[in-house]
């Protein structure tokens, strides 16, 4: 274990070593956190980063009691899970080590009245840190999870530590966990958790089902706190089931305790979601997006609308059913309805539309927080036969649209969201200002009707949503682009039309965060070439670095592969991509490849269509056939079930010696989430340049967006873009020191140096020469080699040499140079450097 200090700080690291770039990571991020700034940082991958960060920011905070949360940013539940027990390790780690200072530093009374601890290097502990009473003892097989009630808590220090996700992931009610999907499980809990069910429940106890983890939640009251500790998923579940409380609401409330949040990208930059969980976060929290090399990506996704035909036809019948559910509530309780209305002249803010109840179905609105209407809802839409048949109109002006796109004189258009409300108001009559209320006058009327299903209500809820974005937005530069296209459908023959309000700005759902947190983290393996995102989410990083990997063997070998045997050119760009001399030529390059080349082997293509076309044509060569002989044959479909199992039985197919490959897809679910270590991926091969569909009319108004008003110019946003996608393939093959992969690129266009040099750093250090221009034989040779070298036992006193200990990690630490001050002539100040 490694307790070392950085800067002036004392870090906590938890393994016996550690590597070059993690210090030189940590480092980069402490200057970060001092200067309370923004950083961009990439670090190659399986080079423990997640450590790196956690060690150093809960070190950081624990020097620092005035330093705010750590909100941690992760893609997936497996991510999350993986970040709670390194953190667990890492707390475990400095318990143990300040138990040791609490022993050593042990005279009679000293701990009780409060005495000055001692370092093991003699320097006494800084009087603004908490001092530790008495601190528990960390497990040693495995980290301490779940609560820590021994001694001042998990870390020494007293330390929440919770994930949070969605009520699938987290729910313990019997019934409900057999639902079968996200919004099934939403909807059940809703109907069991609602104000007006537990209202009703009251008045005539048994007559309807509620949750008594809910009701036991509910009426614990205050005592509803959870004790120091880390908290997974499968903790938290337990930890509800023991005290029969709702681990879901339990951690929502729990949020403004803890001190380290690990959550979804969405619970941050969806404005949706993070209203109703991130809205009360201080200043100085201390937020970091993990795995972030799309994060321009999340941010547009979440500010965008898609309406298409089945959506509005679905949104009619959702107005007939609210209009009929309002005159049933007419007949029978018109006092809610004119409270509704009552409360609707009061104003958004007063009458609660923007802080519902957790347990209330809800929605939030897609208009970022500074942009809420903050006035009274206009009286043309206060009563809620009114604003149904607004709605109504709305719909109609839509379906009318999508008609004039698909008639003999339609195709394609595209229009700036100022010219589209200024149509719909004239073809409908409509005014502006009451679109902008729409989302928020919407979930008013669900609540006031006690709707609980509000996925019956998506189709609606997002033409609303549509309406506001396109009403709030409309003024000032056009940041939205509306298309409209005749078929929008991937299914080859089937019409399918679509209105589509796509965001063009992906800073402007992450400029609040910026603007409101003190210190972002923008981290991933891939985020080459790092100086294209401060334009693009538009931020100014105090420190932007791109690490090396510090090796002691040539563990990566990358491999530009341009020709076939019959060298013939061989890519994936438009003109050659259906000539069967290249159709040929990848399908004998991977059986070649696979025929050398132990254990498994992933092949990456540029999208679905095309491998599916290249499976097709590989059947009918007996490529396919061929090689089957030499490994098993799996491959990614957009099912997420028929992956997963496929991802299954291609690892079984590699424990047993059969060896497989699988067949994958960039920007697919495998690129971004799995990991294919050890003998599960000795090799990736990625076959083409992973642009995206240069056609689309909504990348084409986002380029032109980009073009004019960051002047970033179009080609280098194409090549940025592919180029990181095919970089978070490859990198898919390496996840430690002593492991080792092939990273293949198999297209002509990987040749050019303006291609190739936006790769990350870490893999350029390995590009040689001698790797690049090469034909499929060239390649297989190359292959043996390096297969032949990485075969020989490890050099363990070479693998050392890569490991820094606690003396190489002082060294790398200078003491800090103490100086003294003398007056010269005239009284000017002399400052000189002293030993």
């Amino acid at each position: 274990m490694v307790r070392f200090n950085l800067d002036g700080l004392e870090v906590f690291f938890p393994y016996p070593r550690i590597y070059l770039e993690q210090h030189q990571y940590m480092r980069s991020l402490k200057q970060a956190l001092d200067a309370g700034g923004h950083c961009l940082l990439e670090m190659p991958t399986g080079t423990g980063k997640t450590v790196s960060l956690l060690s150093l920011i809960t070190s950081y905070q624990y020097a620092n009691p005035s330093a705010g949360k750590l909100v941690y940013c992760t893609r997936t539940v497996p991510e999350m899970n993986s970040v709670m027990e390194e953190l667990g390790t890492v707390l475990a780690y400095r318990s143990q080590e300040l138990l040791k200072d609490a022993e050593n530093s042990r005279v009679p009374g000293d701990i009780e009245n409060g005495s000055v601890r001692a370092n093991p290097n003699g320097s006494s502990v800084s009087p603004n840190r908490k001092r530790p009473r008495r601190v528990y003892s960390a497990k040693k097989d495995k980290p301490h999870m779940g609560p820590i009630v021994d001694g001042r808590g998990a870390g020494g220090s007293g330390i929440l530590a919770l994930c949070l996700s969605s009520r699938r992931n987290m729910c313990i009610h019997e019934r409900v966990m057999t639902e079968s999907d996200r919004e099934a499980v939403d909807s059940a809990c809703r109907d069991m958790t609602a104000t007006w069910v537990l209202e009703a429940a009251q008045k005539n106890p048994g007559s309807i089902e509620t949750c008594s983890y809910f009701d036991n939640f509910q009426a614990a009251g205050e005592s509803t706190s959870m004790p120091s500790g880390v908290y997974d998923l499968e903790e938290l579940q337990k930890w509800g089931k023991q005290r029969n409380w709702c681990p879901y609401f339990l951690t929502r409330q729990a949020i403004n305790h803890a001190n380290i949040l690990v959550y979804n990208y969405q619970y941050m930059l969806d404005p949706k979601v993070a209203k109703m969980v991130s809205k009360e976060l201080e200043s100085e929290t201390i937020v970091v997006f993990d795995e972030a090399h799309n994060i321009d990506s999340v941010c547009i996704e979440a500010l965008s609308v898609t309406i298409n035909d089945r959506g509005l036809e679905q949104a009619t019948r959702s107005l007939g059913r609210l209009s009929s559910e309002v005159s049933r509530l007419k007949a029978s309780d018109s006092q809610r309805l004119q409270q509704e209305y009552q409360n609707l002249v009061n104003g958004l803010i007063d009458q609660g539309l923007l802080d519902a109840p957790a347990n209330d179905a809800a929605l939030g609105s897609n208009v970022l927080n500074p942009d809420v209407v903050n006035e009274a809802v206009p009286g043309n839409i206060r009563r809620a036969e009114h604003f149904i048949g607004f709605m109504k109109k709305v719909v109609e002006h839509l379906k009318a649209r999508l008609r004039s796109v698909t008639g003999p004189n339609g195709g394609v258009r595209s229009e700036t969201p100022l010219a589209f409300l200024h149509r719909m108001t004239n073809g409908t009559s409509l005014e502006a200002k009451p679109l902008r209320f729409a989302y928020s006058r919407l979930s008013s009327l669900l609540r006031t009707l006690q709707v609980s299903n509000l996925d019956d209500f998506n189709a609606l809820t997002d033409i609303a949503d549509f309406a506001t974005l396109l009403a709030t937005y409309s003024e000032g530069i056009a940041k939205f682009a509306i298309v409209m296209e005749p078929n929008g459908s991937a299914i080859p023959g089937a019409i399918d039309p679509v209105i589509q309000l796509a965001c063009l700005d992906s800073s402007l759902a992450i400029a609040p965060l910026f603007k409101r947190f003190g210190s972002v983290i923008i981290t991933s393996g891939t985020l080459s070439p790092i100086d294209l995102y401060p334009k693009l989410l538009q931020f100014e990083p105090c420190v932007s670095e791109s690490l090396s990997m510090s090796t002691f063997r040539p563990c990566i070998r990358p491999l530009v592969i341009t020709r076939g045997s019959d060298q013939l050119s061989v890519s994936t760009r438009y003109e050659d991509r259906g000539d069967m001399g290249v159709i040929r030529n990848y399908g004998a390059m991977l059986v070649e490849l696979c025929g050398v080349i132990p254990d498994g082997v992933v092949a990456f293509f540029t999208s679905y269509s095309y491998m599916e076309s290249l499976i097709s044509e590989w059947d009918a060569l007996g490529i396919l056939r061929e090689l089957t002989k030499s490994k098993l044959v799996f491959i990614e479909t957009k099912d997420v079930v028929e992956t997963t199992l496929a991802l299954d039985n291609f690892r079984r197919a590699c424990d047993c010696g059969r060896g497989a490959v699988f067949l994958s897809v960039a920007r697919g679910k495998v690129s971004e989430g799995i990991n294919f270590d050890r003998h599960y991926g000795r090799a990736v091969v990625m076959f083409g340049v992973p642009f995206q569909y240069t056609l689309s009319h909504v990348l084409r108004a986002r380029l032109e967006y980009l073009q004019t008003h960051y002047q970033i110019r179009e080609q280098d946003y194409l090549n940025f873009d592919a180029l990181r996608q095919a970089s978070q393939c490859v990198g898919r093959v390496i996840r430690s020191k002593t492991d080792y992969g092939l990273m293949i690129f198999a297209d002509s266009r990987y040749n050019r140096y303006d291609k190739r040099s936006k790769l990350p750093k870490w893999i350029l250090q390995f590009m040689n020469d001698s790797h690049l221009n090469l034909s499929t034989d060239m390649a297989i040779s190359h292959v043996k080699q390096f297969l032949r070298l990485m075969g020989q036992p490890i050099d363990q006193e070479a693998l050392q040499s890569v490991l820094l200990s606690l003396e190489d990690v002082e060294r790398l630490n200078p003491a800090p140079v103490r100086r003294t001050e003398a007056a010269g002539e005239g009284g000017a100040m002399i400052v000189e450097p002293t030993n």
